[in-house]
């Protein structure tokens, strides 16, 4: 496909298919010693969040994850560890792995305990960033699951009524299945916005809007660098800086990984980051047959998407309906990147001799 313009800025855009994507991370990701296996794991979690439209947790990762492989701060050879603790509980030691083996390992485990007993949690230590949260809850769906994930991050966003960045602006992801329609699917950081975010507009020469964060003098700023400089704003204030606290106590306290800023952020080569996750799996037929769950989810998606609308709005999403369109339109068209971030990643693939991210 033709390069083209989508009106962002003097940015021109390609489009590159799935599975191009796919061949390319696993490729780039095995030169550096990454078990096939596991190379294959963070290339399906990295291409699906393109899909899915989450720009910001996509192969554009790949040379900051790099990078610190390079440093010696992520180990590419190791696999997580996992001990049964109780019949439902079990820990993962990720081992400084990458945070996907960690997250998909306990998902993966917890839907085997919930199918046996009604219920499966994970915790995790020493792990590393596992890219979108959503990628966990869409696999407990796929096993007909009700699901909670949890993660903690480094430092962008200042409890309430501080100034310093403590939290981190770490994902709250749950999930349920449905029947016909859309299954539930709510992925989202305590702040008004991701920090992901922050990073992809520096990398498109772009503006962030003026209510994300403040620049290191606690000004409002819209600019990604000063942004980064500074603090992230909470969503809905002391609201906000309560779910980034509580991300914090369920995946970092609980876990024994790093915690109360002291978790590395996976864009500096300089130590282990020490992430903790927090898996939870959920048999959803537990009360009820799973048909009546999933007819009972059928019903509130129509009842929310049917909603009297506000003026001016056009249409009423159900959480994850967004995310479900544009990944079926990129599945079909492919996935726009900016030909800047693919020159950035050919160049990764250039210093190990693999061949180069496949457009059009």
């Amino acid at each position: 496909m033709a390069a083209q313009d989508t009106g962002s800025g003097s940015q021109e855009f390609v489009h590159v298919f799935p599975d191009s994507a796919r061949d390319f991370v696993e490729s780039i990701l095995r030169a550096y010693d990454v078990p096939p296996e596991n190379a294959s794991i963070v290339a399906q979690c990295l291409v699906q969040a393109d899909l899915r439209g989450v720009d910001t947790h996509g192969i554009n990762r790949i040379p900051s994850y790099l990078a610190r492989i390079r440093q010696g701060v992520l180990d590419p050879k190791a696999s997580p560890e996992l001990v049964q603790i109780t019949p439902v509980v079990a820990q993962i030691d990720g081992r400084n792995s990458f945070g996907f083996l960690s997250a998909h390992m306990g998902m993966a485990h917890a839907v085997e305990m919930a199918k046996e007993f009604g219920i499966g949690m994970v915790s995790v230590k020493n792990s590393n960033h596992f890219g979108m949260a959503a990628s966990f809850v869409l696999r407990a769906i796929e096993a007909d699951m009700m699901s909670l994930v949890f993660t903690n991050s480094s430092p962008a966003l200042p409890v309430w009524g501080g100034k310093e960045k403590l939290m981190g602006v770490s994902p709250i992801a749950c999930g349920a299945p449905a029947g016909k329609g859309r299954p539930f699917v709510l992925d989202m950081a305590p702040s008004v916005a991701a920090r992901g975010k922050v990073h992809k507009a520096m990398r498109r020469r772009e503006k962030i809007p003026w209510d994300w964060a403040l620049d290191a003098e606690g000004r409002p700023t819209s600019d990604p660098a000063s942004a980064l400089g500074g603090v992230m704003l909470p969503i809905g204030g002391p609201k906000g800086s309560g779910l980034a606290i509580m991300m914090d106590v369920f995946s970092g306290v609980l876990s024994g990984s790093a915690f109360a800023g002291h978790v590395t952020s996976p864009y500096d080569a300089s130590e282990p980051a020490g992430v903790g996750h927090f898996l939870v799996a959920i048999k959803p037929d537990l009360f009820m047959g799973l048909e009546a769950f999933k007819e009972r989810m059928d019903y509130l998606y129509q009842r929310v998407v049917g909603t009297a609308r506000r003026d001016g709005v056009e249409r009423v999403f159900f959480p994850g309906e967004i995310e479900a369109e544009c990944c079926e339109e990129r599945m079909r068209d492919g996935i726009p990147f900016a030909r800047e971030e693919v020159q950035a990643l050919d160049r990764e693939a250039e210093r190990v001799g693999v061949k180069g991210l496949r457009v059009g």
